[in-house]
């Protein structure tokens, strides 16, 4: 565990090392679903929103060795947010050319027909973050504790179930389920408060 602290502490700085897989996964690990929901909720199929994905590595594969870790200079995600968004504006650009090449009159109209990006994408983008850096926050510590702890926190956290009914199905007392919410809680928040403070660069 506390080697994938460190390791979180520096990946913003190590992934200047193209040679650095053990980094480079972990960016991945982190950002890469984070692009992908978000180009499917701005309308884009899977195929499309995983190559989207790809575009996006690339970039940031390519900008790599700029990058520098001082966290008064603004965050790394609201840098990738604008290269998403590139990203983003450039493949809807390219499709519309293609379509009015192929001069098929029925996906140009669906095409324009398309709903227009929110107007709060910084908003959609932080909602689809928080949810994504939750997701990899609880994958990492939840093999630090107990199946019946995690089951206690995941019931009356996430599923919304009272502590009397987390207690009669885990066969617990209900202080203990109240206990155990609150120790994954504190860990939790431990490894997202780290995150963002951790996830800070300028170019």
């Amino acid at each position: 565990m506390a080697d994938s602290v460190i390791t979180r502490a520096s990946l913003l700085v190590r992934i200047r090392d193209q040679q650095d897989r053990e980094a480079w996964s972990e960016f991945v690990e982190i950002y890469a679903p984070l692009v992908y929901a978000y180009a499917q909720k701005n309308g884009l199929q899977d195929a499309d929103a995983a190559d989207l994905t790809q575009e996006v590595l690339r970039a940031v594969a390519r900008s790599a060795c700029r990058l520098e870790y001082d966290p008064k200079r603004g965050s790394f995600r609201g840098w990738l947010f604008t290269v998403v968004r590139n990203e983003l504006r450039d493949w809807f650009n390219a499709r519309r050319r293609h379509q009015a090449a192929s001069g098929d009159s029925a996906t140009q109209r669906r095409l324009e027909e398309e709903p227009s990006p929110s107007p709060d994408e910084t908003a959609l983008w932080e909602q689809e973050y928080q949810r994504q850096l939750f997701a990899w926050a609880a994958d990492l510590v939840r093999r630090d504790f107990q199946h019946s702890t995690w089951q206690a926190f995941w019931l009356t956290a996430v599923d919304g179930k009272s502590g009397k009914e987390a207690a009669r199905i885990l066969r617990m007392s209900t202080a203990a389920i109240y206990l155990a919410k609150r120790r994954v809680m504190v860990r939790l928040k431990q490894e997202i408060d780290k995150a963002l403070n951790e996830q800070e660069c300028r170019l």
